[in-house]
């Protein structure tokens, strides 16, 4: 019986499942609604679907996109937890940074949010070290096994644990996490050393905490879901790689952007399969939209990522998310205008069309009253209500005094410029020109509105993948084994010997994590990286570092790169300026496991002579008969000419007019603006 590899992205309105026939490269497809109460449920009901749909065959692997850690901060379900700190440091939280949420122009307005350990949960235990790891005072065992019993006499289950400088040493971390586990052995324990070993006390003390929060639901999903499953399975990190369920239950933080991490990689593959190596990717879901920038192939990663209101300064892909999905809610301001989003209906009740008791208008049924979108979801497994779509549109524009026309188009104009200004701050700020760059848009809501997104930011084009709502889940079957590794050493004379030593001991622990996960020690990979800056700066740009030995011309190189990125980013660079140093902070690594990808074949279905299969009564400046396809019935070079709607499984594309949509050899839709009629 020939097996399949399947991935299973968990998103807030739908469960995407992609599977894969390991001899054939054949891939299958498919989508259930996501269960909020117990993700597990829309899990197993997906993976079911998709075997039934594939005949059956036997599973070899399963790769699991899941939004359970991000759901828990989004949400701010942070309880019971504490904090163990360096003795006089236990206002770390409540200093913070001195920066400002939307810059100095809030500043009188904006109130403090709540620490994520409010004060009187912090504990703190004596002894220091200094910054290069040397013991100043010794560890205070007894105050150490104080503050573990008071933990646990308040019934306080997780427990993160920072101290000063331990990213040099971190034997008082170790020491402090054994005295817990002995006097307070139902604690959960998160420490900094083993979370981020990085300076930056702060920073270092809010990843470490957030791990800690998450770490006890996690591993309940996992073992719940692993007892339901009955196999192994891996789980999606933010970094771009996977990691077996067993391992990723000791890091959770590494999975809180897990689902569109992976949406970004199978953007990346199919982008750059079609010939497009350099990419916008637009990942629209139920909840939100995800967006990416894929410059070579590769998406661009971060270490200054948040999730929620909490800084996380693990690397993961640079993703900004806003909340403008198909469920974003629509409402109107105190002062009487409209607004949608970031409030969204989720999949239960979901919007007024899906006939569940909801109340709000929602970006859905602006669509579905528009006639943009067909009157059922998932090729008819899920009807929806379009009088009650229009109702509440109708509802709504009455509040506002417009036409319903109006008040629909206008929550789609207010998405699409959501969507837009997401997308401009991740190019402009990487000093990139968005009009050089076409998009990649997937996800069930993701192609609903290309045509504006294309006027707005000037896009040479959009290519809408086939079976859009699934590329998250196939980027799940794309991703390599990644753990990734640092080491703060500042120094402006790097010392060649001790960074060997560093790379060397860094990379021990990625060969060990490789070990548990299979890989035997010819198919380990090793990508060093350092983080740079001129002396004096706050923050680091971060360059790839050789392999092989470390020598001047090692060291020549890496400055070299250091010097072409700053000014790339900035535009200025003191490459010849001997009045500025260069500062070393932080040396990488990344340990790599490669798989076997999954080829993009190319779609030889349809007809280059396409015939609408119906029309239907749309709105776009008018109403108006437009022609329907069927995506299905289009083969490489078709052209469709808008206005029209092209219908799929999992996904619609409104097509305004004065827009063509061409089909490319591997069955792409690529969306440009076309010349005007008339």
């Amino acid at each position: 019986m020939r097996s399949v590899r399947i991935g299973v992205d968990t998103g807030g309105t739908f469960t995407d499942v992609v599977a894969v026939d390991e001899q054939t490269g054949e891939i299958t497809t498919t989508k259930t609604p996501s269960t909020p109460a117990d993700p597990a449920d829309g899990f197993l009901e997906g993976v079911r679907k998709v075997l039934e749909k594939a005949g059956g065959q036997t599973v070899s692997a399963v790769v699991h996109g899941t939004t359970v850690a991000t759901n828990q901060l989004l949400e701010d379900r942070i309880a019971d937890l504490g904090f163990v700190t360096t003795e006089g440091f236990e206002f770390i939280l409540e200093i913070a940074r001195q920066s400002v949420p939307d810059g100095y122009g809030n500043s009188y307005f904006w109130v403090k949010p709540p620490r994520i350990v409010p004060v009187h949960r912090v504990r703190t235990v004596g002894g220091r070290l200094d910054h290069t790891g040397a013991e100043v005072r010794p560890f205070d065992e007894e105050a150490a096994v104080a503050a573990a019993g008071w933990f646990r006499e308040r019934g306080i289950t997780a427990i993160g644990v920072c101290f000063l400088h331990s990213y040099a040493n971190p034997a008082h971390e170790l020491r402090m996490r054994e005295i817990l586990e002995r006097e307070h052995p139902g604690a959960v324990v998160s420490i900094s050393s083993d979370v981020l070993r990085e300076y930056r006390e702060y920073e270092r003390s809010v990843t470490t905490l957030v791990d800690a929060a998450v770490k006890p639901t996690m591993r309940r999903y996992i073992a719940g879901l692993a007892d339901r499953l009955g196999m192994p399975f891996s789980v999606m990190k933010s970094n771009g790689g996977v990691l077996s369920a067993a391992e990723v239950v000791n890091q959770p933080i590494t999975t809180v952007l897990s689902g569109p991490a992976a949406g970004a990689l199978g953007a990346a593959l199919i982008a750059s399969t079609a010939g497009h190596p350099s990419v916008i990717t637009l990942d629209g879901g139920g909840t939100s939209t995800d967006v990416a920038v894929v410059v070579d192939g590769e998406p661009s990663l971060t270490t200054e990522g948040s999730v929620g209101r909490y800084p996380c300064k693990i690397p993961m892909i640079d993703i900004v998310t806003v909340g403008a999905g198909g469920g974003s809610v629509a409402w109107i301001s105190p002062e009487g205008t409209l607004k949608v989003g970031p409030k969204s209906a989720g999949a239960d009740p979901g919007p007024l069309c899906y006939g569940r008791g909801s109340t709000e208008v929602t970006v859905t049924d602006a669509h579905v009253f528009l006639g943009r979108v067909p009157p059922h979801l998932l090729g008819g497994e899920i009807p929806l209500e379009a009088e009650a779509a229009r109702q509440g549109i109708e509802t709504l524009a009455g509040k506002l005094g417009l036409s319903p026309e109006r008040t629909a188009a206008g929550i789609l104009e207010i998405s699409a410029f959501n969507q837009s200004n997401a997308i401009r701050r991740l190019t402009v700020k990487r000093g990139l020109d968005v009009r050089d760059f076409p998009m990649v848009a997937f996800g069930g809501s993701g192609p609903l509105l290309v045509c504006r997104l294309i006027d707005i930011l000037g896009l040479p084009s959009v290519t809408v993948p086939p079976d859009p709502g699934n590329v998250s889940a196939f980027g799940l079957l794309t991703v390599d084994v990644k753990n990734d590794y640092v080491r703060t050493f500042v120094t402006r004379d790097l010392s060649l010997d001790s960074a060997a030593e560093i790379f060397g001991e860094l990379e021990g622990q990625a060969a060990e994590a490789l070990d548990r996960e299979g890989f035997t020690a010819d198919r380990h990979v090793y990508a060093r990286s350092a983080d740079l800056r001129y002396y004096g700066q706050a923050y680091e740009v971060r360059v790839p570092a050789p392999a092989g030995p470390l020598d001047e011309a090692w060291r020549a190189e890496v400055l070299d790169r250091f010097h072409r990125a700053h000014h790339r980013l900035y535009g200025y660079g003191y490459r010849d300026d001997p009045r500025h140093g260069v500062e070393w902070v932080n040396l990488r690594v990344s340990g790599i496991g490669p798989i076997t990808r999954p080829a993009i074949g190319r779609r030889p279905y349809g007809t280059a002579d396409p015939r609408p299969v119906t029309a239907r009564e749309v709105f776009y400046d008018a109403w108006g008969p437009a022609p329907i396809h069927r995506r299905t019935d289009l083969a490489a070079g078709a052209v469709v000419a808008g206005p029209a709607v092209i219908e799929e499984y999992g996904s619609t594309l409104p097509l305004h007019p004065g827009f063509t949509a061409t089909v490319d050899a591997f069955g792409n839709l690529e969306v440009r603006r076309g010349r005007e009629e008339g």
